[in-house]
């Protein structure tokens, strides 16, 4: 997307005088650019960084906001949340609205302490105790070893800084993805969890309508030709797509594209904070999570990566076939979320998950919502977040 908002900044600027043209530009927001502790004191927050090694030897940072504004409520334990972002993001994306429209904050304020983590290979956690980013091997990763190493870890973690054996978990997204594969192979792990929170959950992906079932269709040497074989970072064209976005005149070609990309609701987003969101979005992943997800379309099935021929699956799983992710085996109570509008995660795929859920105990379809709603929607405090913090409590 951001490619294509840079091409078309440059046809429209060759008309006309750039310097001018983008002297039309908004004011910007003080957190532009800012990295995820700085957006936390900034806001009023206390904020604290942490480095985790996965099993596998990747460093991940990790971000607490242990108490509200109005300080600790009591000095015993508070109970522990932790929010895992969607593709191409990195944990910011919580915390972009203003703090009584950002999750993140808005929970830290009902008295939760708040952590947030970096996956691997975004712009956060793009370290390894041995590897290169310029090696192959750093990049040979999806959302498996997301949810079989980076999601222990960060887990294990929280309980040791905590004291806190459980906690409630909340993913968008592709974050759904990481807690659905692991709370269904990793019984251990799922009994930690209080309950899981799924906002426009990523299983089943045979209905998306939105520009990135086109890229999709191409074959992987393409994409690859496009992207390479390493990571994926989307970062060309991200300063003057952000300029695009924060003009006076263009919004609206960014609104249009942001529709294109997630489903229609652009009287749910704050223009005003589109500079916010941009300069932290899209980070990185890999390649090989790109494709992975493309097989998600492909084959109409949820299995861990085929890694292309019957050899290397023998020689990963011991099967000639990827094996399947059983939800049924998830036990962990789960509350889920889809948009009507989302072109990402239609209702449809949402509707072929939603029997496989034994423990569903709570399922909301917003007619009107896209697929960015959940994190930057205006009304998401009151027809989101509000119910989550109430569950929570039931759930205590």
């Amino acid at each position: 997307m951001w490619l294509v908002l840079t091409t078309t900044c440059c046809l429209i600027c060759g008309t006309l005088n750039a310097d001018r043209f983008f002297n039309l530009e908004n004011e910007a927001n003080p957190e532009v650019w800012m990295n995820i502790s700085e957006i936390i004191t900034y806001n009023g927050y206390p904020s604290e960084e942490y480095d985790v090694t996965t099993q596998d030897g990747y460093i991940l940072s990790v971000n607490r906001i242990p108490h509200g504004r109005r300080g600790a409520p009591s000095p015993g334990p508070r109970p522990v949340v932790y929010l895992q972002h969607a593709l191409f993001a990195d944990n910011a994306s919580w915390l972009e609205n203003y703090a009584n429209g950002s999750l993140g904050f808005l929970l830290a304020d009902a008295g939760y302490d708040v952590w947030m983590g970096n996956s691997r290979g975004n712009t956060w956690s793009r370290r390894h105790r041995t590897l290169s980013v310029t090696e192959e091997k750093f990049w040979a990763f999806s959302f498996d070893e997301m949810a079989k190493y980076d999601l222990p870890a960060i887990v294990d973690l929280i309980v040791n800084k905590t004291g806190q054996e459980k906690l409630y978990f909340i993913g968008h997204s592709l974050g759904t993805t990481i807690g659905f594969v692991a709370f269904s192979t990793m019984p251990e792990l799922a009994q930690r969890i209080k309950m899981n929170f799924a906002l426009g959950p990523v299983v089943s992906f045979k209905y998306p309508t939105g520009i990135f079932t086109s890229f999709f269709l191409l074959p992987n040497s393409i994409i690859k030709g496009i992207f390479g074989t390493k990571g994926v970072f989307l970062k060309t064209g991200k300063e003057p797509a952000l300029k695009i976005c924060n003009n006076k005149i263009l919004w609206v070609i960014c609104s249009e594209f942001m529709s294109l990309w997630a489903g229609y609701d652009k009287k749910n987003m704050n223009m005003s904070r589109m500079d916010v969101y941009m300069s932290h979005a899209p980070t990185g992943s890999s390649m090989q999570n790109i494709l992975h997800i493309k097989q998600l379309y492909r084959s109409d099935e949820f299995r861990a990566y085929d890694w292309g021929s019957e050899a290397e699956n023998m020689h990963h799983y011991n099967q000639s076939r990827p094996p399947l992710y059983d939800l049924t085996a998830m036990k962990v109570p789960t509350a889920m979320w889809a948009g009507g509008h989302d072109v990402l995660v239609t209702f449809r795929d949402v509707a072929r998950v939603i029997p496989q859920i034994r423990n569903l105990q709570y399922f909301d379809l917003l007619p009107d919502w896209n697929h960015f709603d959940f994190i930057w929607g205006l009304d998401a405090p009151q027809r989101v977040y509000s119910k989550i913090i109430a569950l929570m409590k039931s759930y205590s």
